[in-house]
């Protein structure tokens, strides 16, 4: 299997995340416009299961070190199948309700304020399990990220016509961003320590993902049809507005999201090895910032703010900048 051995190529992947988990979300808002987005939701969780498993296939079954993705399936034990699962079901609730505090707040908002705490949990969860990185500088820059996420939502305060919604959405991405903050964890559990020579009953990171997508998928059946049926905003839908009211560009538009969102998730985990969970993890989630990104200059939803309301983003910017270097030099 591919496998990285430098931490140069490491960083590079964790960017290639970072670019995915920020983006995946300009699909949801290009099929909001025509479909319910918890419909969208079930193709997309589609297209993290069907890329998880062309990449094992594929990256994850030929070169010289490693297992290839099938002798890993089969040599995996109970307790790391079930810990990786465990992290997609996790990941599921916390990603679900993302997607609606995207709906209710848009990407500029939600995104910094859930994915920001997911990052500031996950770093320091995934620190305390492998403390391999220099702590003063990966908590300094976590701490620029968290006044990052403040100027955020105090932008988005200033947004005229927000304020009976802006506290819910504002509540529901925090929430996610909690939930999200620990799933990661299970995965990386589930793992060999050392790709080379994979300890038997552990998993190379290709099938890692595949379990983690395949807990997507089947917890969605439970949380995602909650959602359809009681939904915390927008209409409630049903499966058979999923069959009749779907077109082919639709649903591929969603599995394009899915597939974009579990390419990042694989060269994340590939990753972990050599950058460590907590900085591969930390440097993933800036996609805040390119989410945040997208929401602003591409999809205008700041346009109708006061003046000085770019400052306040314009540093928010600059303080997620300069705390994700801090993240990627702590392990230098």
């Amino acid at each position: 299997m591919f496998i990285i051995e430098n931490y140069s190529l490491a960083v590079a992947f964790c960017f290639i995340t970072m670019l995915c988990w920020g983006s995946w979300t300009n699909t949801q808002k290009l099929a909001s416009q025509k479909w319910n987005f918890q419909l969208f939701y079930w193709d997309y969780s589609i297209g993290v299961v069907l890329i998880s498993v062309v990449l094992a296939l594929t990256m994850g079954s030929f070169g010289e070190h490693g297992r290839g993705f099938l002798e890993d399936m089969s040599l995996a034990d109970t307790n790391a199948i079930t810990s990786a699962f465990i992290g997609g079901v996790i990941f599921n609730i916390a990603n679900i309700l993302l997607v609606i505090a995207i709906d209710i707040t848009g990407m500029a908002v939600a995104f910094p304020v859930g994915i920001g705490l997911a990052l500031v949990i996950g770093v320091i969860d995934n620190y305390l399990k492998d403390p391999s990185a220099d702590p003063f500088l990966i908590f300094t820059g976590v701490v620029l990220i968290v006044l990052a996420i403040l100027l955020n939502a105090i932008a988005y305060k200033r947004l005229p016509n927000q304020q009976s919604g802006s506290s819910k959405g504002i509540i529901i991405a925090l929430i996610a961003g909690i939930s999200m903050g620990f799933f990661y964890g299970f995965v990386s559990d589930a793992m060999a320590t050392n790709l080379i020579t994979p300890e038997v009953g552990k998993l190379t990171p290709y099938s890692a993902v595949v379990i983690f997508a395949l807990g997507i998928v089947l917890s969605n059946f439970i949380f995602n049809t909650i959602n359809m049926y009681k939904p915390l905003s927008g209409e409630a839908v049903s499966y058979t507005d999923y069959i009749q009211k779907g077109t082919p560009k639709l649903h591929l538009i969603g599995i394009l999201g899915g597939a974009i969102w579990g390419v990042g998730m694989a060269f994340n985990i590939i990753a972990s090895e050599v950058a460590s969970p907590a900085v591969s993890y930390g440097l993933g989630q800036g996609a805040t910032m390119i989410a945040a990104f997208w929401g602003v200059v591409i999809w205008k939803e700041f346009k109708e703010a006061p003046k000085g309301t770019n400052k306040l983003l314009n540093l928010m910017f600059l303080l997620f900048i300069v705390g994700l270097g801090l993240v990627v030099y702590s392990k230098l």
